[in-house]
């Protein structure tokens, strides 16, 4: 099968399409034929090998015909024999290792079947971005219904997602974009939108009950200035750094009003919620621009050069 991969660490001139071995599905796992990717943060520190911990399951000193992506969306192939919830043809999506492959695995408890009313292309950008923007809102920042929430970086590939799925969790949501996003998050359902350009939001008179910090762009003690006394600050920045990642989960330990980053999990149960949202209307794919298997090096270019809406998509194969 062919799978873009790596076979060193750096920039996107590591990145090749290649053939490499199908995979065989455990007992316990579901084998997809892929129609469908996304880039995510992930991939970056995969493809450049930082930080060095990475390497570990990267491979060390330097990967070998190591397949990035995390996002899926395709046809179930085969099943292994202890699969009961999916069966051959069925359209799926999930995050899963080894996403930029015509054929991956993953577990039967971690995919969930596609939304009827998306595309692959569009089902690709969901899983990981999504279940991100989910699991930070409900678990991270416990947002309840007329909560006031903002969200700053709401216009990237899980700040889409954070608007639309605070909203159908019931919450008055402000976002924090740039001039060229502001009619874009406006029309995800922003009660608010603050043109960071233009206007510092940290000197607001305003006050929230929680702030969902996607880029780390201010100060923590910045934000501690527009809490309401039980506020709290849920940092979800897969862009800054282990130092960052450190540094937060060092603080958080002593403040109550910083929560800790988490990993995002790929479950069948958030993923169907996920589903039934985009099938109620509640929420949509925002993707910025789709790339070939072959072009997947542009993708990453791209995403590094422009502050990109949404997300970007790679097209594997077809259905």
């Amino acid at each position: 099968m062919r799978a873009i991969v790596q076979n060193d660490y750096g920039s996107s001139d590591v990145l090749s399409v290649a053939d490499v071995e199908k995979p065989v599905p455990k007992e316990n796992e579901v084998l997809i034929k892929v129609v469908a990717s996304s880039i995510n943060a992930g991939d970056f520190f995969s493809m450049r090998g930082s930080p060095w911990i990475i390497r570990l399951s990267c491979g060390f000193p330097k990967p070998k015909n190591y397949i990035l992506g995390w996002d899926v969306a395709g046809v179930v192939e085969t099943v292994g024999e202890k699969v009961t919830l999916f069966k051959k043809g069925d359209e799926v999506y999930t995050a899963c290792n080894f996403a930029f492959a015509e054929y991956t695995c993953a577990k039967e408890d971690e995919i969930a079947l596609k939304p009827s009313n998306l595309s692959f292309e569009q089902a690709a950008v969901v899983p990981t971005a999504a279940l991100t923007a989910l699991q930070q809102l409900r678990d991270g920042c416990k947002i309840k219904p007329k909560q006031k929430l903002l969200i700053n970086g709401a216009s990237g590939g899980v700040g889409t997602f954070c608007v639309q799925i605070a909203k159908a969790l019931g919450a008055e949501v402000t976002g924090v974009c740039s001039t060229r996003n502001i009619d874009m998050v406006k029309s995800l359902g922003a009660d608010f939108v603050v043109n960071y350009k233009k206007e510092d939001f940290t000197k607001s008179k305003k006050r929230y009950d929680c702030i969902l910090d996607n880029i780390a762009s201010r100060k923590i003690s910045e934000l501690k200035q527009v809490l309401t006394p039980e506020g709290k600050i849920q940092p979800n920045s897969g862009h800054s750094g282990m130092g960052y990642v450190f540094k937060v989960f060092f603080l958080a330990m002593f403040s109550r009003k910083l929560g800790k980053m988490s990993v995002t999990k790929s479950t069948t149960k958030d993923l169907t919620y996920l589903k039934e949202l985009f099938e109620a209307g509640k929420i949509k794919t925002v993707i910025d621009k789709t790339f070939s298997m072959d072009e997947a090096a542009k993708g990453f270019d791209y995403i590094e050069r422009e502050h990109t809406k949404g997300k970007v998509c790679i097209i594997i194969g077809k259905k």
